[in-house]
Order: structure tokens, then sequence, then C-alpha cells
């Protein structure tokens, strides 16, 4: 699980996500257009990159047409459902963000048009949508729900708005149209316009964005939507956006909620779509030119459609000591943990899945609520006092002021034990956390933070043992 390099397959399988089939071979390097390069050696973030890092846990919520069509296959164009197949019976959006706060999720994104094409709310832009359905008589919106959802419950609300692939128009990675198509590319190209333009603009304002494989580049035909972006949701943070978004986050190479280490906020390069040049950089660069912090998504479920939507058989959720072991290799490493959430066909979070996701939040709290002992301070050694040589130290947490930028680039930690300095653990980034859980838990007195290499004056923000 230490493994430092992002593995980067191409997955064959005709269940496989969009995430796994784009991402694999979509990159563009970042150019000057970008907002959020620097010129000086430090690189900052914005405000809504700090905001989304404080958040650490977020949610995907996915729920498509093919839920209620298993074998539907969207590369089969012209076969997609007809939209009345489309009727959940109990669908509850306080009931899903009921379930994503009980596991400490602070923010959370909802799946609003997957392959398929079928989208969530009444568009405009064609007639494959909830309008057509026999749920709520046709005058139902779930992205309207599920924002005032996310509002009621405090939860920062974010929209998976992909322009990549569209099974209703026969539009394929990277977004585009394919032979037999009922639309032309510059046709399909105002689609993508107008229903991004909808879900910027009536759902009020987003926490997250998510592009999933990015959108194909005006050079090669596709939407202009960095302008649209900054004009209509300038302050969201945007996964896998144009190069000159603002606010970027990017991948971290593979959905099991493993990111690499050393993983670093910095970067040379972004993702985006124009499927010419291998992906690189997934784990940062240390004096990279951008700020661009990563996220790691997997699904509770594996199994069927890569356990990213629900079905009735032939998937299993992840364990309880699975989702801590995620949360160490992702939020313990320097990015975001997106869970992926399914909803059943009559519109819920099943319940086995939300006892899950309890259990998940029970034992988070559990190990991370209440410090053995901790502190913080500038310079090059800490020293912590743990007091109590007969409490057990299972966790080491260290966190820098990445207001700041990212400061330590090689530390060690030290425990006295039996009057004598040990080396308990080392390591290179740390940025917004950094996680070590022990081999085997150690009684000690106290603790030294050692930062052997860093920039400037680093800042620790917390140097704590759970």
């Amino acid at each position: 699980m230490e493994n430092t390099k992002a593995i980067l397959l191409l997955c064959k399988s005709k269940l496989s996500t969009m995430r796994t089939l784009l991402f694999l071979f979509f990159f563009c390097p970042v150019l000057g257009s970008c907002q959020s390069k620097q010129t000086s050696e430090k690189v900052l973030p914005t405000t809504a990159q700090l905001e989304w890092a404080d958040k650490e846990v977020g949610a995907l919520f996915h729920f498509d047409i093919v839920n209620y069509v298993p074998e539907y296959n969207w590369r089969e164009w012209g076969t997609h459902p007809p939209a009345s197949v489309f009727n959940p019976s109990r669908l509850d959006t306080d009931q899903w963000i009921r379930v994503a706060k009980a596991a400490g999720v602070k923010y959370a994104v909802l799946v609003a048009k997957h392959c398929s094409g079928f989208s969530l709310w009444p568009t405009e832009a064609h007639d494959y949508s909830v309008k057509n359905t026999p749920w709520r008589h046709g005058k139902g919106d779930i992205v309207q729900d599920f924002i005032k959802s996310c509002k009621k419950y405090g939860i920062k609300p974010g929209i998976y708005a992909s322009a990549s692939a569209n099974g209703y128009c026969y539009v394929d990675n990277p977004g585009k149209v394919q032979t037999g198509s009922p639309y032309s590319q510059e046709q399909y190209n105002k689609i993508v316009t107008r229903q991004l333009t909808e879900l910027w603009t009536n759902y009020g304002n987003l926490f997250e964005i998510w592009f999933d494989g990015g959108v194909l580049p005006i050079k090669d035909g596709g939407p202009d939507i960095a302008p649209l972006l900054k004009k209509l949701q300038p302050n969201a943070v945007v996964f896998q956006g144009p190069a000159d978004a603002n606010n970027l986050i990017r991948w971290i190479g593979n959905e099991e909620g493993l990111s690499p280490y050393p993983n670093w906020s910095r970067t040379n390069a972004t993702t985006s779509a124009t499927g010419t040049i291998k992906i690189e950089h997934l784990a940062g660069y240390p004096n990279g030119s951008i700020w661009c912090p990563g996220e790691a998504d997997f699904p509770l479920r594996n199994g069927w459609q890569g356990g990213w939507f629900w079905k009735k058989e032939g998937q299993q959720l992840l364990s309880v000591d699975q989702l801590v072991n995620n949360y160490v290799t992702s939020v313990g490493r320097n990015s975001n943990m997106l869970i992926g959430v399914v909803v059943d066909t009559s519109g819920l979070v099943p319940q086995e899945d939300a006892l899950r996701l309890q259990e998940f939040g029970n034992a988070i709290n559990k190990r991370f609520s209440v410090p053995v002992a901790e502190t913080k301070g500038a310079g090059n050694e800490l020293i912590l006092n743990v007091g109590n040589v007969n409490k057990a130290c299972n966790y080491i947490v260290i966190q820098e002021n990445i207001a700041r930028g990212e400061s330590i680039s090689k530390y060690t930690v030290q425990a006295k034990i039996d009057g004598e300095w040990v080396k308990v653990a080392e390591g290179v980034s740390v940025g917004h956390k950094r996680i070590h859980k022990l081999e085997k838990p150690i009684l000690t007195s106290e603790l030294k933070l050692s930062l052997n290499t860093s920039k400037g004056e680093p800042q620790v923000k917390m140097f704590a043992v759970f």
C-alpha cells in the first residue's frame, strides 16, 4: 500500500468508469494563462483551496438510468433506454445527506449527468431528463432537491458536470461526437454550454465542480468553458477542469483512496482532456509552479459498474478497516477523500451502506477526535509533552500552515522511550495533513518533531498524537 507510483493502466472493461477510461491518458500542461500560477518562489493556495482542504472528506452521489436498466451500455449508440423507466418511488435527498454527515462528510457532489446523458434536472438542452419521466409527473428536479438538502444540513454542495461522454448524443471520450449522431460537434458544444450554464446559474454558489475527464480543448473542436466557469462559479474548486480555470484540484491516479507518497499540493501540470500526452506529476512536485492539490475518489462498494452505481446483487461494501485505511492514505497524505455513495432504484442510499458510513464516521471520531497531546509552533524543532506515559500512542499527525505554502520537505519524529530518543516516523511532504500509523503503539513521555529540510521558517499548525 506504500506504492509511490500512480497506477496508469488502460481499463478495457465496458464496466469501467469514465475516470479510469479518461485519466489514464488525458493530460495538459498548465500555461501562463492559469490564474493559480505564481511568478515568485512562494506558490500559495487560493481562499477556496484553503477552505476545501479543511473539509477533508466529501461524498460523491451516483444515480442514473443505468440503475433501472443494468444491461445498458452507453457506447452502443442509439440504444439508450427511454426516460420513462426512471421512476424512484421514495427519493429523499435529505436521507442522502444525513447518511453522508454521519460519516463525517463536509461536502457532497451530485453526479447530475453521467455517461448515459440522462440529466437529473429538467434541462432545456434536450429531452433526455427527469422532465420526461413519471417521477413527480415530470415536475421534479433532483439537483434542486440535493442543493436544498445540503444547505439544510450544513454540507457544502457540488455538481459533477461531465462534458466528455454522452450516450444520448453519441459522444465518446474526450467529448467528440461519433459517426451517426443526430448532433454535429457544434450542436453538442452548445448542449454542453447550455447545460453547464443551467447548473452553474440556477442552483446558487457551488463548492466543487467535477468535470470527470476534462473538456475537449477548443483547438480540437471543444466548447470554450473556462470563461463561463470564471463568470458563473468563480469561487468553486474545479476537479479536472480547463487548465486556465480558477481553484484547480487534481486526480491522484487511482480510484482506491490511495494517494501517492510523497504527495505535494504544488505541481507543474494539471490534467485536462487533450488525448495526446500521458499523465505525469500525479504526486505533485515540491517546486511546482501552481497550487493544484489532489483529491482521492473511490466507491464505497466494489463489483458491478466499478461499485459507483447500485445493483441489488454482485457488489460488496468496503469494510470499516478498509475505509479507515483509505482515510489515512488520502487525508493522511495531503489529499481530500471523496467517497462514492450509491442510490438505489427507490431513490435512497441503501440501509447497509448507511450503516457502514456511520460505522466509518464513528471509527474516525474514536481515533482522531481527542488527541493524547498536541502542540503547534514555528521553527525547525517542536517538543510535544505527552504527560501520561501510560497512554498508548497509535497515530502521529502533522499539519503545516499551507496558507504560507508548502515549506516542509523532510522531517523526522522521535519519541523518548526509557529515557532515550528513538526515531518512530519520518517523511517528506506534509502539506495540509500527514498521518503516520505506527506499526505498534508506543508509550512515551515526549515526542520531538525535527524539520530537517524546509523553505524559510516553517509553521506547524498541529503536531499531535492520538
